[in-house]
């Protein structure tokens, strides 16, 4: 059977203040990706995670409230770490499949 690739583009903020990692990625179908953010905001403790799907509109994955994650009804993803300045938040994405290829966004936010 051929291999599916998937391609994840990940969205960059407009603050250097703000980090995304890594930049792009690369899987086959059933694999495991795992993105990370982390910021250096003073009082934003929460990361938000975003979807771009291929029509471009952004589908909320989840977010991460200091220590306490959330995720959308539906969504199968899991997101861990610590949304705190110069802390670090995961999201995971198990079991990828064809759907899972798109842009992912990580944004910020105050409480």
């Amino acid at each position: 059977p051929a291999s599916i690739v998937f391609a994840f583009l990940l969205g960059s903020s407009l603050s250097d203040r703000v980090h995304q990692d890594p930049a792009d990625m690369y899987k086959i179908q059933g694999q495991t990706a795992a993105i990370t953010c982390s910021h250096s905001i003073d009082s934003y403790d929460v990361i938000l995670w975003y979807k771009q799907t291929k029509n471009s509109q952004l589908q909320l994955l989840g977010y991460m409230f200091i220590t306490n994650p959330s995720v959308e009804p539906g969504v199968t993803v899991t997101i861990g770490g610590d949304a705190n300045k110069d802390q670090t938040c995961t999201l995971t994405i198990k079991d990828l499949f064809m759907n899972s290829s798109a842009v992912y966004f990580c944004a910020w936010t105050l409480n």
